[in-house]
């Protein structure tokens, strides 16, 4: 079956005026004994934005080998290695992984460490090099945690101070509802992890997929002209082609890699134009 001419027109739109504004990347190629954690804070990323970004998970991080190319945000810094940290008394992994702003599978992976693995005190260790400019500071508590990524490499665009009316209905529950600033017009929506994504009108999925540190996309071809998209969710439910009714169940909402909180990010368009995502159609 052909596709619908709005279909086609719906997805050349998203590709040439949406995929844009998230697409910078750098692609660094895993070398052996590197992991995702070790590679994402050479570059000053959060390796929540790392994963996000590549479509993966905790648990896959743990799995790549040797020669994956793994994409890096732009707007990180170049790579700028590891500093040492002499473990000092009274010091453990979590101390020192909280002191220096990462978690503690990150600070095991990046010293090839088990989890059952006891550091010692004399014993030097691998850290971020931003935390290892001085150890002192490092050791009493006062070293700045790693640099946060740019909103426009971490999956979404940090929310303005003005807010959306969150008692309207929302693809999800909503707690709280901010506009977007930056390139992207639309709304961050606060929920639950996992709770249903539900489609605000009927229409046609035309964009069912990851989308680079967007989480996975649904796009939904209202009449009217009108497109409907949800980013950042955690799995979809629905598939390219799909006719749904108002309310379907889209997919579950994931946790946005920035905010480390379960965001959604909802846009809406008509004739290639931002609509105000508060006023746009609910039917």
């Amino acid at each position: 079956m052909r596709p619908k001419k709005h279909a086609v027109w719906a997805v050349l739109f998203f590709y040439s005026v949406i995929f844009p504004v998230f697409s910078e990347e750098i692609v660094h190629t895993l070398q052996k004994g590197e992991t995702i954690y070790s590679v994402a804070r050479s570059y000053g990323a959060s390796p929540a934005a790392v994963l996000a970004l590549n479509g993966l998970n905790e648990a896959d991080a743990r799995t790549v080998q040797a020669g994956y190319r793994l994409r890096i945000p732009r707007s990180a810094s170049a790579p700028a290695g590891y500093g040492e940290y002499r473990v000092a008394k009274g010091d453990t992994l979590y101390s020192i992984a909280r002191r220096g702003g990462i978690s503690v599978a990150e600070l095991l992976d990046m010293n090839g460490f088990s989890p059952n693995y006891v550091i010692k005190e004399g014993e030097r260790i691998r850290i971020p090099a931003s935390g290892a400019s001085s150890p002192s500071a490092v050791a009493s508590g006062t070293a700045s945690p790693a640099s946060s990524v740019p909103a426009s490499s971490s999956g979404g665009i940090p929310a303005t101070g003005n807010k959306a009316d969150s008692s309207l209905r929302w693809p999800v529950r909503a707690k709280d509802v901010s506009y977007l600033t930056g390139k992207l017009y639309g709304v961050m929506v606060t929920g639950e992890r996992s709770e249903p994504v539900k489609s605000l009108t009927q229409g046609t999925v035309v964009h069912a997929g990851p989308y680079r540190g967007f989480g996975r996309v649904a796009i939904v071809q209202v009449s009217g002209g009108y497109l409907y998209v949800y980013g950042g969710c955690e799995s979809l439910s629905v598939k390219e082609g799909d006719r749904i009714a108002s309310g379907a169940e889209l997919g579950r909402l994931g946790i946005d890699a920035k905010t480390e909180k379960p965001q959604l990010f909802f846009m809406v368009y008509r004739s290639n134009n931002p609509v105000d995502p508060a006023k746009a159609p609910r039917a």
